[in-house]
């Protein structure tokens, strides 16, 4: 009944099986071999996107620090959700690789609205020399609180960032499992829809670690294989990113990993449903915050639940007060496990 997070799950068996395979023999190191050349081919392919500069990095926090420093210079700031990963969860890497821009909230909830954009925006780059420079659009797809944005909403977004001449940023930890809730093509969700850098994640996906990192316009490419290896993320032995980005891509283990997590969320989510929890956000992906009484917490911890919970403790004095949880589930959640919550949960 683990359901802390879905960095928490276990590596796919395919994905150690190609690691296994990927170690026979030799290679040139720094990506200069074939099966990074493989990769960055096939998700070519996978994104429509022929001309795309594509590289891998071992986490997500290096894919978006670094995609966002190749777009911003040290005296712009960086437009997101005040519930961002790159503000909340990232110990402040995008400004340290950025060299100094700073980050701007766009006033709201987990997911920013064209007319929130527009007007934060607005209030930038009024000061002159004496303020920040406007600078890239970041996005988060998931969010942060499990919703995710319809195609319309990216575009919306997109099209203010594009009325400023601003880049955009989508920070896709969780691409796979917006995609296959929106059922629609890679590239429908990223450069139709106005995206100029994605950070692709896999690692939350059932990867070990590797994520990557796509320009689908390769001028800034040489720029980013500068700040890659100035960073300390330019790996010596790369095959071992590409043999588990290749693992992920064959056969659609991707589509098919992140669609076992979001039907289990779907499971779960209709359980806490029935049982009376009152949900703060739409359970769109893999992800939900749902609250419950305090007894119903100690109940399911003692019971061996593990989950986070988002406010409040639980040794709180009333046993009646609502708490907020957050419940996250991966590709290896069985519905054994989610049948064995509920089971606690309704007792």
């Amino acid at each position: 009944m683990f359901f802390a997070s879905d960095n928490s799950g276990p590596v796919h068996p395919q994905v150690l099986s190609a690691l296994g395979a990927a170690n026979d023999g030799y290679a040139m190191g720094y990506g200069d071999d074939p099966l990074t050349r493989q990769v960055q081919d096939r998700i070519r392919g996978i994104f429509a996107a022929p001309d795309a500069a594509v590289y891998l990095v071992a986490t997500g926090t290096a894919a978006n620090a670094l995609a966002l420093a190749t777009l911003c210079q040290p005296y712009q700031t960086v437009f997101c959700s005040p519930v961002a990963h790159i503000h909340e969860d990232e110990c402040n890497a995008p400004e340290f690789y950025t060299g100094g821009a700073k980050l701007t909230l766009v006033p709201g909830g987990d997911k920013m609205t064209a007319d929130a954009l527009a007007a934060t925006i607005a209030r930038e780059n009024t000061r002159g020399v004496h303020g920040p420079q406007r600078g890239p659009v970041s996005i988060t797809q998931v969010t942060e609180r499990g919703s995710v944005y319809t195609l319309e909403e990216l575009r919306a977004l997109t099209a203010v960032a594009r009325d400023h001449d601003l880049p955009c940023h989508l920070d896709g930890a969780r691409f796979a499992n917006a995609l296959v809730r929106l059922g629609c093509a890679p590239a429908d969700m990223s450069w139709r829809a106005g995206i100029d850098v994605l950070s692709f994640g896999g690692t939350k996906n059932g990867l070990l670690g590797v994520e990557a990192v796509i320009f689908f316009d390769p001028e800034k490419a040489w720029e980013f294989e500068l700040r890659r290896k100035r960073g300390g993320h330019l790996f010596s032995k790369g095959r071992y990113l590409a043999a588990q980005m290749k693992a992920y891509l064959e056969d659609d283990l991707w589509l098919t990993s992140a669609r076992s997590a979001n039907d289990a969320c779907t499971r779960l989510a209709r359980g806490l449903r029935s049982a009376g929890a009152e949900f703060a956000h739409a359970p769109d992906a893999n992800m939900i915050f749902a609250a419950l009484p305090r007894a119903v917490h100690r109940r399911l911890h003692d019971a061996g639940a593990v989950y986070h919970l988002w406010d409040g403790a639980l040794d709180g004095a009333d046993p009646h007060e609502m708490l907020t949880a957050r419940f996250v589930c991966d590709w290896s959640i069985s519905d054994a496990q989610i049948d064995q919550f509920l089971s606690v949960l309704q007792a």
